[in-house]
C-alpha cells in the first residue's frame, strides 16, 4: 500500500517478498539463485538481519547461531550477489553492525564457540566481524564502482532483544525507558537509508557511520591482517573455497 500504484505518467514502485533464512546456507544459495534469475540489476544491498544474545544454538550448517547468522549468512549472500552488483555499478553495499563491536574479539581458535560461549561476547564478535568484512570487501572492490560501508543504528525498539530476560517486576520500567530513549524503527533505519541513497556518500567506501555521520573505529576494527584472515576462513566455512 505504501509503495502505491503507478500514477499517470509516473512509474510506481514494486515490492517483492522473497524467503531468506540466514541460518541456512542452502536457503541463502536458493535466494541468490532466484534473484540472479529474476533481477537484471541490483543497485543496493543492505545487510540488516541479525540475532541478539540468544542461548547457545547452532545453525542448520552447525555454526554458532549469532556468528552464523550475523556474519557468515551475510558473507555468503553478499559474495553470491557481487557479480550482479558489479554489473549494476555504481552500486552500494550497506552493512549494519553495532557499537557493541567494541566488546568483541575475533578468536580464531574458537570461532564456533565450542570451547566457551558467552552470548553477549558472541554478539559483539559477530558485529566486529561485520565491520572487518565490510573493510576487506571495500578493499577488494576498489575501482569497481561498488562501495561498501558499515554503520551502527543505535538502540532501536524492535524485537531484537527477545532473548534477553528482563525480570517481571522490572518490565514496566524497561518499557518506559525504551519508549523514552530508544529509537523507533524508522529512526533506526535513517543511517542505512542515508548510506543506501544519499549523494553525499557517493564514492565513499570502507567507512563506518552513526547518525548519518562518519565515526572513528577502534584499532581492532581496522586491523587489515585480521580482516583478511577472517575473510579467508569465512570463504572455507560457507563453502566458497574447498
Amino acid at each position: 500500500a505504501e509503495v502505491g500504484e503507478p500514477a499517470a505518467g509516473e512509474g510506481g514502485g514494486e515490492l517483492l517478498v522473497r524467503e531468506l533464512d540466514l541460518a541456512s546456507l542452502r536457503s541463502v544459495r536458493a535466494f541468490c539463485h532466484r534473484v540472479l534469475q529474476e533481477e537484471p540489476r541490483l543497485d543496493v544491498l543492505i545487510n540488516n538481519a541479525g540475532i541478539f544474545q540468544c542461548p547457545y544454538m547452532k545453525t542448520e550448517d552447525g555454526f554458532e547461531m549469532q556468528f552464523g547468522v550475523n556474519h557468515l549468512g551475510h558473507f555468503l549472500l553478499t559474495n553470491l550477489l557481487l557479480g550482479l552488483l558489479k554489473n549494476s555499478a555504481p552500486s552500494r553495499i550497506v552493512v549494519v553492525s553495532s557499537k557493541l563491536y567494541k566488546y568483541g574479539e575475533i578468536n580464531f581458535e574458537d570461532l564456533n564457540s565450542e570451547i566457551s560461549y558467552n552470548k553477549s561476547f558472541c554478539y559483539s564478535r559477530s558485529k566486529l566481524a561485520n565491520i572487518l568484512f565490510a573493510r576487506e570487501l571495500a578493499r577488494r572492490l576498489e575501482g569497481t564502482g561498488v562501495t561498501v560501508n558499515s554503520l551502527h543504528p543505535g538502540i532501536v525498539r524492535t524485537n531484537l532483544g527477545r532473548h534477553v530476560n528482563i525480570p517481571l517486576l522490572a518490565k514496566p520500567l524497561f518499557n518506559l525507558v525504551s519508549w523514552a530513549f530508544f529509537k523507533t524503527p524508522l529512526e533506526g533505519a535513517q543511517t542505512s537509508i542515508y548510506l543506501a541513497s544519499s549523494p553525499d556518500v557517493e564514492g565513499v567506501s570502507g567507512k563506518y557511520f552513526g547518525d548519518c555521520k562518519e565515526e572513528e573505529l577502534l584499532p581492532k576494527a581496522m586491523d587489515d591482517l585480521v580482516a583478511r584472515k577472517l575473510w579467508d576462513i569465512s570463504e572455507v566455512m560457507v563453502g566458497l573455497l574447498k
